[in-house]
């Protein structure tokens, strides 16, 4: 693709849209058009040296394009509100399904292609698997209204006649990495995980409440948003099928495993003490979560993923301890 096309990021403040841009920089692209809600002083930090032609906040994003016309070759849409403790549905619709449609049609008014960020959330409890089939989604239980404002998205594309010329819905699983220092609550177990060794010198994680779990064997598909980034810019120049495509490695790990590669990024013997886990998330908790990778291999993503180890060491030794930014 043309380094000089315009290519606009939505969720250019948050943890995947601003490492995202900051990887189109390291290609090449510097037309790119920044869409966030930019009014939080701690969302700043991640877009500090990036490289971008204009900032848009994201309620004027249509308007903006609809007056401007920029011409505008690719977008990542990749802002939502993710909060998976957030019980209030109708703001979930509000920017994961109806935004999210706004945008698919202007793509397909333009002839734009999109790259949009789904969630293994979709997926539930997973009691149907783990693969990104196309006849899915509609039998899915998500297991929070994050998770079905995810899953109604999908769905809607799935259903559409009129399409952008090529559509990608990723599953993204379980992303860690830097620039999600603003998250809070929802940050990575990494995160949590790193702010505790330095104040505490241990780490709490949540027992099981599941008789076939032990405390601290809940598995889940990490994986590092380096390699998120890299898909993402992937099905920029191949063309694959269109359609939903999970981005996990394809590999479970357990919360302890995590843990004790945190604490082997900081160079100290792993102490790891459990507490109860929270009532408000307790039954709709996710035990297990691990990626079907086939369709993206079979589509001819051939590059390695980072193993927890490697991504958990980079994160904790080049971001963390050092408090820098993508």
């Amino acid at each position: 693709m043309d380094r000089e096309q315009h290519i606009i990021v939505t969720g250019a403040a948050g943890f995947i849209g601003s490492c995202m841009t900051g990887y189109l920089n390291s290609l090449g692209f510097n037309n790119i058009i920044i869409v966030d809600e930019f009014s939080r002083a701690d969302k700043v930090p991640n877009l500090q040296g990036k490289k971008y032609l204009h900032q848009v906040d994201r309620k004027d994003l249509i308007k903006w394009l609809k007056e401007n016309d920029p011409g505008i070759s690719l977008i990542f849409h990749l802002g939502a509100r993710t909060d998976t403790t957030e019980f209030n549905y109708a703001i979930h619709e509000a920017l994961n399904v109806r935004y999210s449609q706004e945008v698919w049609h202007y793509c397909v008014s333009k002839s734009i292609p999109l790259v949009y960020a789904s969630s293994a959330a979709t997926y539930g409890s997973g009691e149907l698997g783990y693969k990104d089939d196309h006849d899915l989604p509609s039998k899915l239980e998500p297991l929070n209204p994050y998770g079905v404002s995810k899953n109604e998205f999908d769905k809607w594309a799935l259903k559409q006649t009129v399409t952008p010329p090529h559509w990608y819905g990723l599953k993204f699983f379980n992303v860690y990495g830097p620039n999600e220092y603003h998250k809070a609550r929802m940050a990575s177990v990494i995160f949590h995980a790193a702010n505790q060794i330095r104040e505490q010198g241990y780490v709490r994680l949540y027992k099981s409440h599941r008789a076939d779990y032990q405390d601290g064997q809940q598995l889940r598909d990490f994986i590092y948003v380096k390699d998120v980034i890299s898909v993402c810019a992937w099905f920029m120049d191949h063309h694959p099928a269109s359609g939903l495509y999970n981005l996990g490695t394809g590999c479970a790990r357990s919360f302890e495993d995590l843990v004790k590669a945190t604490f082997a990024g900081f160079s100290l013997p792993a102490d790891i003490r459990y507490i109860d886990m929270p009532e408000d998330i307790r039954d709709k908790y996710q035990y297990f979560t691990q990626a079907d990778m086939s369709k993206l291999h079979s589509a001819g993503y051939i590059k390695p993923f980072f193993s927890l180890e490697d991504g958990v060491g980079d994160y904790v030794q080049h971001y963390l301890l050092t408090q820098k930014n993508y």
